[in-house]
C-alpha cells in the first residue's frame, strides 16, 4: 500500500472519528438540555390531619401589659416571630403585613397583626414599642421572659437559635423560622402565601363566611 493511500486511510478514520464523537455529544447535549428544561414530574406531597401549631402564648405587649392568647379572642391574628435586630426578613416581613392590614380596610377591626421576638434580651417593651410602631399603628409587639417565649414559640412550632457575630451589635444574631401565622378566631391555623392583596382578599371572604 502506498504512503498516500495509508494517508487517506488515516485521515477517513479520523474524519469517522470525530464524526461519531460530535454525533455522541449531540444526543448527550440533547437529553443533558431536555431533562434541564423539562424536570420529573414529582409527586404531589400528601398532607393528613391539622397542623400541630397551638396559639397559645402568657407574654407582655408593647404598652407593658400582661396578655395571652385569650386577650384577642373573637379576632383573626396574624402571627410571625423575629427579632427588632433583624436586618432583613423581619423588616420585609412586618412591612408586608401592614400592607395586609392597610388592603383589609374596614375588616382591619376583626384582624390583629402580632410580632413576638425570639430576642427577649435585647427586645425590651420599649424597645418594642417604639419597633412595632414604625410599621403599623395596630401591630402588636410582644415579648417577655427566655422561658415564655421558649414556649410560645414551642407552641407555634417555630425554630430559632443564637448565632454569634462579631461584627454586629452585641456580636449575636438569632437565626428563626420565617413563617406568618394566620389564626382564625376560634385558634386553628390557615397558612398563606401570596401578595399582601391577595392575602387580604382572603382574610376578607373568610370573615365575611363567619357573618
Amino acid at each position: 500500500m502506498s504512503k498516500s493511500s495509508t494517508t487517506n486511510r488515516h485521515r477517513r478514520i479520523r474524519r469517522m472519528l470525530w464524526a461519531a464523537i460530535a454525533a455522541f455529544a449531540v444526543v448527550y447535549g440533547g437529553a443533558f438540555l431536555w431533562r434541564v428544561t423539562h424536570p420529573p414530574e414529582l409527586p404531589s406531597p400528601v398532607v393528613t390531619g391539622e397542623a400541630a401549631i397551638s396559639n397559645d402564648y402568657t407574654l407582655t405587649d408593647h404598652t407593658g401589659r400582661p396578655v395571652t392568647d385569650d386577650s384577642h379572642a373573637g379576632r383573626w391574628q396574624l402571627v410571625f416571630f423575629g427579632f427588632t435586630y433583624c436586618p432583613d426578613i423581619c423588616p420585609t416581613t412586618l412591612a408586608y403585613l401592614a400592607s395586609v392590614m392597610d388592603n383589609l380596610g374596614p375588616q382591619a377591626e376583626r384582624v390583629v397583626p402580632i410580632f413576638i421576638t425570639v430576642d427577649p434580651a435585647r427586645d425590651t417593651v420599649e424597645v418594642m414599642a417604639n419597633y412595632v410602631s414604625a410599621f403599623h399603628p395596630r401591630m402588636v409587639g410582644l415579648t417577655g421572659t427566655e422561658a415564655q417565649v421558649a414556649e410560645a414559640a414551642g407552641n407555634f412550632r417555630v425554630w430559632y437559635e443564637r448565632s454569634e457575630d462579631e461584627a454586629v451589635p452585641d456580636g449575636y444574631l438569632m437565626a428563626h423560622s420565617g413563617h406568618i401565622y394566620l389564626m382564625r378566631p376560634e385558634d386553628v391555623f390557615r397558612e398563606g402565601d401570596q401578595p399582601a392583596d391577595a392575602l387580604a382578599e382572603q382574610i376578607s371572604g373568610l370573615i365575611d363566611n363567619e357573618e
